[in-house]
């Protein structure tokens, strides 16, 4: 396995490139026709695991999604191939009316797969946030200490910025946060500086997302804003279509931390012929 910058995120070594999953499990935030194109691109477990495979070489062995069949025999199979371990950030999501019961049942299923982090997704954390009183609500602080005792990392997924926040002035056990970043602004709850700045001040290392505004921004120019901005301890979580697409941002990410030009081949098309070096 090839080395990438590593950052530590609750005791545990994580490479600072993480392998995301809304281009392999279709969640396109572009339409239903696109979603199912992803569904039908990657429809058995080996495919998944032949892009995953290439983060996994470059030193990217961590994963970040829902927790699934699917997903868990795509990720065994990368490590029969790589002789790696795959760090699997697992953000299930609760029926909170389960009660506590129904809550180990969801920490269990994620240990059963192999999930080393166990993450209350979006749609649980964010309508627990105390944004009055500045924490969690005591339901999801509970939560968490459940994750922890069953022998899981335990942090938090979130779409508002506000959570980090929430988690630190109340002490919550979290080791990391989700939290979108993009230099589009997308599913970002407010400016993009502001977010920054949370970011900057967080007491863990945070977990971004969607640095390409799920395809909105060209890979150079989203990548560059994420890299330029985050500390050196924080991650981004990234997701690819192809094995030559996780290729390239890989480069791309590389030549950033490393301050140096991507040896990445520019897409070419008849209009950018004035624009070649003859």
């Amino acid at each position: 396995m090839s080395g990438f910058p590593r950052t530590d995120v609750g005791g545990v070594s994580m490479p600072r490139l993480i392998c995301g999953s809304n281009w392999f499990l279709g969640f396109s935030h572009t339409s239903r026709a696109k979603d199912r194109l992803i569904k039908e691109m990657f429809d058995t477990p080996k495919k998944m695991a032949d892009v995953i495979e290439v983060f996994a070489r470059a030193g990217c062995n961590a994963f970040m999604s829902m927790q699934s069949v699917f997903t868990a025999d795509a990720l065994r199979e990368v490590e029969q191939r790589t002789g790696e371990r795959m760090l699997w950030v697992c953000t299930p999501h609760w029926e909170m009316s389960g009660g506590y019961d129904g809550w180990k049942r969801t920490v269990q299923e994620c240990i059963d797969f192999g999930a080393t982090f166990c993450f209350p997704h979006q749609c649980t954390t964010d309508p627990r946030l105390d944004r009055v009183n500045t924490c969690l609500a005591p339901d999801l602080a509970e939560l968490l200490r459940i994750v922890r005792a069953m022998g899981l990392v335990p942090g938090l997924s979130s779409h508002n910025p506000e959570a980090i926040l929430c988690a630190d002035n109340c002490d919550a056990d979290v080791a990391t946060y989700i939290t979108p970043y993009n230099a589009a602004g997308f599913l970002c709850q407010v400016e993009t500086d502001w977010i920054g700045q949370t970011i900057q001040n967080a007491k863990c290392p945070v977990m971004t997302i969607k640095p390409l505004a799920a395809g909105r921004l060209l890979p150079p120019t989203g990548m560059a804003f994420v890299w330029n901005t985050l500390r050196d301890c924080d991650m981004v979580t990234v997701g690819t279509m192809s094995t030559y697409e996780a290729e390239e941002i890989i480069e791309l990410s590389l030549a950033q931390l490393e301050h140096r030009k991507a040896t990445v081949d520019l897409q070419y098309t008849r209009s950018k012929s004035t624009l070649v070096k003859k």
